[in-house]
């Protein structure tokens, strides 16, 4: 992407910068824009994450920018306020839910799961054929979110209104519905169900594992699939296939969808330099700038429409179109609420590694969020 842009504005020279995933990238982030020391350019997530930047002061306004025009109004809405829109996207949504080996299910003769016990049941059968259930990655704790934050769609299922209660402070983790993603975390842990070396194993050797079929399953985000097995294992694309967190009920088991992470311009970059970083944000979702993206292979729909799907798009972008035209889908949490404490990922491994009970998680998660929800200056907590 960098290359192409330079190759069409010459006279400008874009360096690149990185920093962590996770919480630790997030204080990275939160530090360099409050002392007006960030990139030019920067990407982030969208959602919660982004209001806790506290954009109206940190983040330059892109709402005037021409092709936001071609913005879906479900993606503004996630990387604004009421003062301003302030990302671009940047590649497709996504759905967050149990990634499978098909290959497996196929040998095993399983079926896609229903319900929570369905997918419990298939899960025995896995484990009697001496192939790990479901494949968990703390050593990148922020992969040890998904079958909580993935089960959400299930939430809103029950009680539609749940986002908005809890924003307000009248919903909790720790109550059903949204106690139950806590629940099934424990319970996998408790049924021995994840591989041994969970505590040290990496998103990298999941999605390796997941490919070479000794193990069945991996709860994931499909754009962090598909791109890593394109990168890594590219004839192995056509054997995954992604089925919601299934809930108790099959009712109520809905596939949650993530939008896209943003492209940012911090309120600190003037002059020349904000000029090329519009330039940039611009080319990103310019024709070249899709083509390009393309070929990272999109995991699900873009939320812009100056980019179009590829034809050749891998079967877990087919498993998601297919739940999405059934109309059983729901946006995750992080884009109905501001309030997303930062410490999720650290608690669900706790409860993971069974160091704590899913009823200790949920309690400190709700703690955790009322923090963060009374720095937002929230009403009612």
């Amino acid at each position: 992407m960098i290359d192409a842009f330079e190759a069409e504005h010459p006279d400008v020279e874009v360096a690149l910068d990185t920093y962590p995933a996770g919480a630790e990238g997030d204080n990275i982030v939160k530090t360099r824009l409050a002392t007006g020391e960030m990139s030019d350019v920067f990407l982030y997530n969208s959602g919660a994450l982004m209001q806790a930047l506290n954009p109206d002061s940190t983040l330059y306004n892109l709402a005037e920018e021409p092709w936001m025009a071609d913005v879906a109004d479900d993606f503004q809405a996630a990387v604004a306020t009421d003062q301003g829109v302030y990302g671009a996207p940047t590649g497709t949504a996504q759905a967050g839910g149990i990634i499978y080996n098909k290959k497996v299910y196929d040998e095993l003769g399983l079926s896609v799961p229903e319900s929570w016990g369905d997918f419990m049941a298939n899960n025995e059968k896995i484990k009697e054929a001496g192939i790990t259930p479901v494949f968990q990655s703390y050593a990148d704790t922020w992969t040890a979110q998904m079958i909580v934050l993935g089960s959400f769609a299930n939430v809103t299922a029950v009680d539609p209104d749940w986002a908005e209660e809890f924003t307000a402070g009248n919903r909790k983790y720790a109550d059903e519905p949204a106690f139950a993603g806590f629940e099934h975390l424990q319970e996998l842990a408790d049924a021995g169900l994840f591989n041994e070396d969970y505590a040290s194993a990496t998103y990298n050797e999941a999605v390796g594992a997941l490919v070479e079929g000794t193990a069945a399953q991996y709860p994931l985000l499909t754009n962090a699939m598909i791109r890593n097995v394109r990168q890594n294992y590219p004839d192995a694309i056509d054997d995954l296939g992604i089925f919601p967190i299934p809930a108790d009920n099959p009712a109520d088991t809905r596939l949650t969808m993530w939008q896209p992470n943003a492209l940012y311009v911090p309120a600190s970059t003037e002059g020349e330099k904000r000029d090329a970083a519009l330039a940039f944000v611009e080319f990103f979702n310019s024709p070249a700038g899709c083509e390009i993206q393309n070929e990272s292979e999109p995991g699900g729909p873009y939320v812009i429409s100056s980019c179009e799907l590829p034809e050749d798009v891998a079967p877990i972008v087919t498993d998601v179109e297919q739940w999405f035209d059934e109309g059983k889908t729901g946006l995750s949490i992080g884009f109905l609420s501001p309030v997303k404490g930062p410490n999720l990922e650290n608690i669900l491994v706790e409860v993971g590694s069974t160091i704590s009970t899913a009823q200790q998680g949920a309690d400190a998660y709700d703690a955790d969020v009322k923090k963060q929800a009374q720095q937002l200056g929230l009403p009612g907590w």
